[in-house]
């Protein structure tokens, strides 16, 4: 009669689809129940693919059928597969296993946004949440020297790339899939698919947060981002000159057009602490994002001032919130996470998060400039009107149309 070695043994033969690799020594079975000639399997595999799912049934079953086995079940745990909805303006969330998106953006870069969005999503893992870290800078990917990765190759299974794991969290960059010190000199199009790959193509976990590094400014990047998922809170990241303050407008705008709310301000800079004596002085000036959090109706959750430690950090790859977390800084990025992951809680009470509102009107591929798109735009607002398109009890044409 087989046992449990048997088992492992002959599952060792079945290949994970499209690698020589075995289920067994990607980790992929995680249990193995035995009970006579009965026996369960638990597969826990990265791809939502039904084909993938089928295709490691039927062989574990040929493999398993030869020791003598006779019931023979299979129980394979897979990510959700992406949900779209055919209405245009119904709203779109092409990464479904992921809660909550956290947009960290900067009208301007050199601001520090890397790092906030390093140490927010550290810090709310050290709160007790699941966290994944996207840094889709596509022009400065720099997260992954920042978490201890740089120069790492990810793994992949099967279509799927798997997500680098430290500090309690998952991260992946673009930095991670280019050529090390590449320069990426991509626009419109070349950036919306980047971002939707790096939703799409990263097996990450079930979520409760994705904290997203944003290219610096207001661009394609953040409408497709906006447009692929609902961005339950926006983040800006900015420094207390009035230059920097400038650009930071603009981004605060851009999340009121994209219907995304704002969790608040961190500013950067703020102030310098000296590394002997541990006083904090103000030399970049202070109080300027306290009036911009208040004409934008929202609030600063972080000052974080100049301090050797988080300099330091970032270039070994040792975030100051996960190794100082008693150090000033670290204690005000911690408090920053809960009030981010209180703000997303009253968004979602208030009805406020969802991305409906800025979905294309146009079909997939079609240009409102050209003929077809034209047509398209014209025909959608003689419905609303009630001209052609629409129709009487008759069942003609509204405006007499047959």
């Amino acid at each position: 009669m087989a046992n449990i070695d048997d088992i492992k043994n002959k599952l060792k033969s079945v290949a994970y689809p499209g690698f020589t690799k075995s289920i067994v020594d990607f980790g992929f079975v995680k249990d193995i129940e035995l009970n006579g000639n009965d026996v369960i399997v638990d597969l826990e595999i990265t791809s939502s693919a039904q084909e993938v799912e089928d295709t490691l049934k039927n062989d574990i079953t040929k493999e398993l059928k030869v020791l003598g086995l006779e019931n023979i079940q299979i129980i394979v745990k897979k990510p959700a597969a992406p949900k779209q909805q055919s209405n245009s303006v119904s709203g779109k969330n092409i990464a479904p296993q992921v809660k909550n998106f956290v947009m960290v953006s900067s009208g301007k870069g050199g601001v520090g946004k890397s790092t906030t969005s390093v140490n927010l999503a550290v810090a709310l893992a050290m709160q007790g949440k699941k966290v994944g870290l996207l840094d889709a800078d596509i022009y400065g990917p720099n997260i992954p020297r920042m978490v201890g990765f740089e120069g790492a190759e990810p793994e992949i299974v099967g279509n799927k790339v798997i997500p680098f794991k430290a500090y309690g969290i998952e991260m992946m960059s673009m930095g991670s899939l280019i050529d090390q010190g590449q320069a990426l000199m991509w626009r419109g199009a070349m950036v919306m698919k980047a971002i939707t790959q790096l939703l799409q193509d990263i097996a990450w976990g079930e979520l409760d947060v994705l904290v997203i590094d944003m290219p610096p400014g207001t661009g394609d990047a953040q409408l497709t981002l906006a447009q692929s998922v609902p961005v339950a809170a926006g983040v800006n990241v900015t420094t207390p000159q009035h230059v920097a303050l400038d650009d930071s407008r603009r981004s605060l705008d851009m999340f009121k057009k994209l219907h995304i709310p704002v969790a608040g301000i961190v500013e950067n800079m703020s102030g310098f602490v000296c590394p002997k004596c541990g006083e904090e002085s103000d030399i970049f000036g202070a109080g300027t994002c306290e009036e911009l959090a208040k004409e934008y109706g929202t609030k600063v959750i972080a000052n974080i001032p100049i301090e050797p430690s988080i300099r330091v950090g970032g270039d070994e790859g040792k975030p100051i919130v996960y190794f100082y977390p008693d150090s000033n800084s670290g204690k005000r990025y911690l408090k920053a996470a809960a009030e981010l992951w209180a703000s997303i809680q009253d968004s979602h009470k208030e009805g406020k998060i969802g991305n409906e509102a800025i979905q294309p009107t146009m079909p997939a591929g079609v240009s409102a400039c050209s003929t077809e798109g034209q047509a398209h735009k014209a025909q959608q607002e003689a419905a609303k009107s009630g001209g052609c398109g629409s129709h009487d009890g008759d069942g003609k044409g509204g405006c007499g149309c047959h």
